[in-house]
């Protein structure tokens, strides 16, 4: 299982860290995320400078495609030569954004009519692109998800593994993660957000 995690230049740690950290812990189930993007590296919106693991366009083969924010995220959705270079493709894929992650899906038409989460920063701008947002942290419809707020990346991956793992095993790469004393309680919190979008 592929999961291609698009990363940019000002990205937002939290959205690309947290989703990647979590999706693999599926390795022994043959999940890879990936931090993809242009170029050899990027820096984060902290001054954190990682090397890519993948090029953009390899976004276009992955199962599972995230879109994390960043501090450029507007002026990206005004990059026609850079968006051009993804042909994504919702019948095949799971599609998923965060934040103004959003903004990119609104940009590259993959919201059509529904309704979308992202942050407060954002929302003018998704709402400018058509967008009806949703005062929520997360929502899904068939293969494309959206969320709000940094944190909730934890939704994204959460619902990438219901999807493609199922419950058992997203039980099990949440508790290993979740906090000591608060176990059950986390992971039973995140299933019921996400359980409801899963077909």
């Amino acid at each position: 299982m592929r999961v291609a995690i698009l990363s940019f230049d000002g990205f937002n740690e939290l959205d690309s860290f947290i989703a990647l950290g979590l999706l693999n812990r599926l390795r022994p189930l043959g999940f890879s995320a990936e931090l993809c993007g242009p170029g050899t590296h990027i820096t984060s919106m902290n001054g954190v400078t990682v090397q890519l693991q993948r090029p953009l366009e390899w976004a276009n083969e992955a199962e599972v495609v995230l879109f994390g924010s960043g501090l450029y995220t507007r002026a990206i959705a005004e990059n026609s030569a850079l968006l051009d270079r993804l042909q994504l493709d919702p019948t095949r894929q799971l599609i998923g954004a965060q934040c103004s992650g959003t903004l990119l899906l609104a940009r590259l038409g993959l919201i059509g009519d529904c309704p979308a989460c992202t942050d407060l920063t954002t929302k003018p701008w998704v709402v400018e692109a058509g967008v009806r947002v949703l005062d929520e942290p997360f929502h899904a419809q068939g293969p494309v998800a959206t969320a709000g707020g940094c944190l909730a990346s934890q939704y994204l991956a959460t619902w990438v593994m219901l999807t493609k793992a199922g419950e058992a095993a997203t039980r099990e790469a949440l508790h290993y993660v979740a906090p000591v004393g608060e176990k059950q309680a986390y992971v039973d919190r995140l299933l019921a957000r996400v359980q409801p979008f899963i077909a």
